[in-house]
């Protein structure tokens, strides 16, 4: 294992439909903390991708006329171009249609077979084609799923079989003593109910005849694997096609929305257990995202594009908003009047104005050399509400000293002043710049780099979040950071 490592996922993204701004969302919490991370100087691997197989993919491919893998290849490519726009710096992106992420699921469904976790049996149970997933009763609103409005199918059929029940008690005692964290707790005792009605065994695959697109089962040619099952073992399969298991295993910190929960608390963790591998520290729930006060859906028409928002706002707006507008871990809604006003009176008056004048003043100036410290700036709290994951918290203590900034230039003046009293007043404004572009660097870091380029500097890291490391100032304004949207 590699010394500081810092592994971090999000789930893998199902190619049925194009990026919005829930998948976006939780890719942008998951790049704020793998930077955080590097500005460490900690060793950082930061995995996303796409979920490519299922009886969902092949039926719509099939709507389509035409194949799986042409289908999926043309949402998997929306999906890297997406997270390029959005300034994403993830380490690897996955597809399990990567051969080489079939080939090391097919050798762990050998592992696990010949351990005998995985038996041939029939199941019966009922089943949500747009789910993917098999339902209890209980999971059942007026007798249809709740996700997609339709009465489930019951499937009963020959099945390979994992022994989830097996691992019942184990994981109970794991997620009660916090050694497997879910977080938030409302989240963790979510699961803790759910575990005490008891696991059943659940299948891993289907028959081929009927599910064609997917990982063949290697010890029998005529069942494919159940797609949750292979989707799940990318975490796995993400660092083992890069050489880095050994390195970053296990995660540190996943990602994910509730939908996918039970999921990742039940099935994922047993998978690992019955291989022998270390638990991952930490499963982050946040919580779902309404529009305008309504559920976001592809029906009601109001799935809201990531591309759409980072052209007409820009890529750093949309990063701010989303941190700095939604409590991580709770339900929240996007409104782009919202988003309009913290762009105006944050990014635009806050911050944008504090780096105009100032840099407008300092090239009046001339040179600013080093001077005493009249700024203060307290940053240990912000690294702390980032490892404890309060990072809209952390956000809103960076912005303080953003308003720090403003307020200290509102009180001294410096337009007013003249030579040494002007230069003090002068040089904290820059370094006070310097800091919160660090600081910021995770969250914004397109600006952060303007930022920076105007100052005359390099970006730099966390340990240099210390006053007076810079003797002298040659800077010189630049383009304005961020333009007002005017509401029409």
């Amino acid at each position: 294992m590699v010394k500081n490592k810092f592994y971090v996922t999000t789930p893998i993204y199902y190619v049925n439909s194009e990026p919005h701004i829930g998948s976006a969302y939780t890719t942008i919490l998951a790049d704020v903390f793998a930077r955080w991370h590097r500005l460490k100087e900690e060793n950082v691997f930061f995995l996303t991708g796409t979920d490519e197989h299922g009886q969902k993919i092949q039926q719509i491919a099939k709507e389509n006329k035409t194949e799986p893998k042409e289908f999926v290849d043309k949402i998997a490519k929306k999906f890297q171009e997406t997270f390029k726009l959005l300034n994403i710096s993830n380490d690897f992106f996955i597809r399990t249609t990567n051969p080489k992420h079939e080939e090391e699921v097919s050798k762990i469904l050998q592992e696990l077979y010949d351990k005998k976790f995985i038996y041939k049996g029939e199941y019966e149970a009922l089943y949500c084609v747009g789910c993917e997933q098999y339902l209890n009763k209980s999971d059942l609103v007026d007798g249809k799923c709740p996700l997609h409005k339709k009465e489930p199918e019951i499937i009963k059929e020959e099945a390979y079989m994992f022994k989830l029940s097996a691992f019942q008690d184990k994981l109970l005692k794991l997620i009660e003593t916090g050694e497997f964290e879910i977080l938030p707790m409302k989240r963790r005792n979510e699961v803790v109910s759910f575990l005490k009605t008891g696991l059943q065994d659940i299948s891993i695959s289907r028959k081929k005849e009927k599910v064609s697109w997917g990982i063949e089962l290697p010890f029998d040619k005529n069942h494919s694997c159940y797609v949750w099952i292979e989707a799940l073992l990318n975490y796995v399969t993400g660092l083992k096609i890069n050489n880095k298991f050994k390195d970053y295993w296990p995660c540190d910190l996943q990602l994910m929305a509730n939908d996918i929960l039970r999921i990742h608390a039940t099935i994922w963790p047993a998978l690992l257990l019955a291989l022998k591998y270390k638990l991952p520290k930490t499963l982050y729930i946040h919580g779902y995202f309404t529009v305008n006060g309504q559920k976001m859906s592809k029906s009601l028409g109001n799935a809201v594009s990531p591309v759409y928002l980072a052209e007409k706002y820009g890529v750093d707006a949309i990063r701010y908003f989303l941190i700095r507008e939604i409590p991580f871990g709770d339900d929240g809604d996007f409104n782009e009047n919202a988003l309009k006003e913290r762009l105006n009176n944050e990014l635009a008056n806050e911050l944008g104005n504090l780096v105009s004048r100032t840099l407008n003043l300092v090239e009046k100036f001339g040179e600013v050399k080093k001077e005493k410290q009249e700024l203060k700036f307290e940053i240990s709290n912000i690294d702390k509400l980032i490892l404890d994951l309060k990072i809209n918290q952390a956000l809103n203590e960076i912005w303080r000293l953003v308003q720090d900034c403003n307020r200290y230039v509102n009180e001294k003046k410096p337009w007013e002043l003249n030579g040494k009293e002007k230069e003090i007043v002068l040089y904290n404004l820059l370094e006070g710049l310097r800091i919160v572009s660090i600081l910021l660097y995770p969250f914004i870091p397109e600006t952060c780099e303007k930022i920076n380029k105007q100052l005359g500097i390099k970006n730099g890291n966390l340990k240099e979040c210390e006053f007076g490391l810079i003797k002298s100032y040659k800077s010189k304004k630049g383009e304005i950071l961020f333009r007002k949207i005017e509401n029409k």
